[in-house]
């Protein structure tokens, strides 16, 4: 890398004071690294200021950093990736968050510079919490264990090698970082947990709603039956723990044929991941497809 041994490597954060900037700032600014704000908010820079962190110009930071972590809205990271990508050291990494900035062809891109991204898994449903934090912890990166899934578009081992122990860092605790490619991280981010994983959730309380203040079902009752069988559902069908009940199988069968549109495996396609990244990015169009 282009950053000696006997220095520490120097890792930016561009949007320090955001939702996510706050929390991959908070590992980092624990660790070996040298870490480097920017935010341009002048409300983020006095919440940066009642932190103790120094803010610096965002050129200034890219061109002294060796991985860039952008932490800004998808919406303007081609923008700020066009300002950034031209002053930053060569041998450098830029690491996004989200895939879909990537995977629509919005990002400023060198040659001699790494272009990377890392989504956190967040703590499964499954995991075995010991303590009060890991149960507090639902989002992950401050004490319950969590998985990352990551790609890495450049053939530079040490660059990834590199990239991996500073997503490791700001996630931290990480179990294991999955190395996919763009698309496939598009795939999973936003298909399978935004489109579907996170829509069913809406759902769920959506139908808690229509039980208590349509039907008249006391809210105690309800919400206790509704997330112990959330449990058991997602239990039975992602690890197999029991088989359900005939009954209940007909029960499934009809909220099915009731809920669900028989093509709603179309949202795996190619040409409907594009459809709901350009409204996400509110984009014309896909520029390049990863």
């Amino acid at each position: 890398m282009a950053t000696p041994a006997t220095e520490p490597t120097t890792v930016a954060v561009i949007g320090a004071a955001g939702k996510m900037g706050l929390r991959v700032s908070a590992n980092l600014e624990r660790s070996d690294f040298r870490v480097l704000f920017s935010e341009n908010s002048p409300k983020g820079q006095e919440v940066l200021a009642e932190l103790g962190r120094e803010v610096i110009d965002s050129a200034k930071a890219a061109a002294e950093a060796d991985v860039v972590v952008l932490a800004v809205p998808d919406r303007v990271l081609g923008a700020v990736s066009e300002a950034l990508v031209p002053v930053m050291k060569p041998g450098s990494v830029v690491l996004t968050l989200d895939p879909a900035a990537a995977y629509a062809g919005l990002l400023a891109r060198r040659d001699d510079v790494a272009n990377a991204c890392a989504h956190p898994c967040h703590p499964s449903v499954f995991l075995e919490r010991t303590t009060k934090e890991e149960w507090a912890d639902t989002f992950g990166g401050i004490a319950a264990p969590q998985e990352v899934v990551a790609a890495f578009e450049s053939a530079d081992a040490a660059a990834r090698e590199l990239t991996e122990t500073v997503i490791r860092t700001m996630y931290a605790p990480v179990v294991d970082v999955h190395w996919v490619t763009v698309k496939q991280l598009a795939v999973l981010e936003p298909t399978l947990v935004e489109t579907i994983a996170c829509m069913v959730g809406a759902l769920l309380t959506e139908a808690l709603h229509e039980t208590v203040h349509t039907v008249g079902v006391p809210e105690p009752a309800a919400r206790a039956m509704l997330l112990g069988h959330t449990q058991v559902a997602l239990a039975n069908t992602l690890k197999g723990d029991n088989p359900f009940s005939d009954a209940c199988l007909i029960a499934m069968d009809y909220g099915r044929e009731s809920i669900v549109r028989d093509d709603w495996k179309k949202v795996f396609q190619d040409e409907e991941l594009d459809k709901v990244i350009t409204r996400m990015l509110k984009i014309k169009e896909i520029r390049r497809t990863a």
